[in-house]
């Protein structure tokens, strides 16, 4: 199997030695180049852009994810990673490579329940993970703040002020991580101590309260709060629950001339997937059997991709596991980074997500199948849900929404020290604050780039140009 991780270990170089190949790429690429964005003559169309990936995705869910882009400027950043990657490819870049989240906006940082059953802070998608410039990550978070503030009403000023505490937290902590060891980098997590450690000098009373009350109800989302909601009990025992178009049983799916083919293909899917974890999690999942199957719609960008929610039972019908295999296309960035040659899609999934995520779900895995349609498509399973906290920016104060910031900027660094060199990329970065400003500049004019495409959108919508519908 091809594995790209070694070309993001190039051969040992003194500390003196990295700090000067970062003070270099200053030189090539000058921190303050980052303040601007300016789309040439060459850019791409956005709709066709959008349209091109649509091409690949389930025709009749692709309404459904124009539907939900059209809802705002910001749902519509959350499902245009493909548009941002054509902007930042054809920009200069500084070279100094990490493994990317490739989609690191605000709303992918959550809390997340670690093998040891504590909330960490951390990344939460890894659909776009590839190797590439540190700064295309921190470009697209920065952007992302920007956005949100617009749509919660936040003037200019209080913009800035967030994109620019974000961005101040990724220099800072990269900073302090340059000069530790590798083991105690590859051991840092933000768990809900170093939360406090991080914010403890400016939390005010409301936004403990509010940390409280998050981590609180994150403990509250368990597999078994997802069992509750999904699933149902029917004369053929439990099942998963019909919400058709968002959630529908494969039962409803297939075809009378092929009754079983699908169903096949997903048992295919997971026995594949069992092969690709480790013994001891091979021998507990063992523990259940499969009892049902359903196709679920998920997030913005992703819908329309096949992604199916699994039901197996482990001692009774209470003792559930859900399972979410989900298709894994090729990544955003490939095109804008030469690609990393992987032989699966999901194991680029996952090999991206181990690399960067302190605490990866222990069910995590990788596969393939044949579908019915004769084309091999690739996968990444994991567990549907275990004790996610999600962030609500609508329902933060300027204050709190910078506190945010910085807690994403920081743990942005954290994945990108574990994949890079953290003292190549501290000493691009710098002391001062030339970084922090310029990247303020270019979330302000990217935010008015995502404005002028999601007006596109809604031109080709009105057209009859692209199908719509919202659910």
């Amino acid at each position: 199997m091809n594995d790209p991780v070694p070309s993001l270990a190039p051969a040992f170089r003194s500390p003196a030695e990295r700090a000067a190949a970062g003070r270099e790429a200053r030189r090539r690429v000058p921190r303050s180049s980052h303040s601007w964005f300016e789309a040439g003559p060459e850019r791409p169309d956005p709709v066709e852009v959008v349209e091109r990936q649509s091409a690949t995705r389930l025709p009749e869910l692709v309404p459904i994810r124009y539907g939900r882009m059209l809802e705002s400027p910001f749902r519509f950043y959350r499902g245009a990673a493909a548009i941002m990657a054509e902007d930042l490819g054809r920009a200069p870049d500084t070279g100094l490579r990490v493994q990317l989240c490739g989609d690191a906006h605000l709303l992918n940082f959550r809390l997340l329940a670690s093998p040891e059953r504590h909330l960490v802070f951390d990344i939460n998608d890894f659909d776009e993970t590839l190797a590439g410039p540190f700064e295309w990550d921190v470009k697209r978070l920065a952007a992302s703040f920007a956005v949100a503030g617009r749509a919660h009403g936040f003037g200019a000023e209080e913009q800035s002020a967030a994109v620019e505490a974000c961005v101040r937290a990724y220099r800072r902590r990269m900073r302090e991580f340059a000069g530790m060891r590798n083991l105690d980098i590859w051991y840092a997590q933000d768990d809900a101590d170093r939360l406090r450690e991080l914010l403890a000098a400016s939390m005010s009373g409301e936004a403990r309260r509010r940390t409280d009350e998050a981590t609180a109800k994150a403990r509250t989302r368990t597999h078994l709060q997802a069992f509750a909601k999904l699933t149902r009990v029917t004369a053929e025992g439990r099942r998963i629950a019909p919400d058709p178009p968002l959630i529908t049983p494969l039962r409803d799916l297939v075809t009378d001339s092929s009754p079983h083919g699908q169903e096949q293909e997903l048992r295919a899917v997971l026995e594949g997937y069992a092969r690709t974890l480790s013994s001891e999690r091979r021998h507990l999942l063992r523990r259940y059997r499969l009892v049902d199957i359903a196709r679920k719609v998920v997030g913005v960008g992703s819908v329309g991709t096949r992604c199916w929610i699994v039901l197996l039972l482990g001692r009774d019908d209470d003792d559930p596991l859900l399972l979410q295999a989900k298709e894994a296309q090729a990544s955003v960035l490939a095109a804008h980074t030469g690609g990393e040659g992987y032989d699966n899609e999901g194991r680029r999934v996952v090999a991206g997500q181990r690399l960067i995520q302190t605490t990866s779900d222990i069910l995590l895995g990788w596969t393939h199948a044949v579908g019915l349609d004769g084309h091999e498509r690739d996968f990444y399973v994991r567990q549907l849900r275990d004790w996610k906290g999600i962030a609500r920016p609508d329902t933060m104060g300027p204050g709190l929404f910078r506190l945010f910031a910085r807690l994403c900027g920081a743990s942005l660094a954290r994945a990108h020290a574990r994949s890079g060199d953290p003292i190549a990329i501290a000493a691009y970065l710098g002391g001062g604050d030339r970084f922090d400003r310029a990247l303020a500049a270019f979330a302000g004019s990217y935010a008015d780039r995502n404005e002028r495409d999601f007006a596109a959108l809604g031109a080709a919508a009105r057209s009859g140009r692209i199908p719509t519908a919202t659910l």
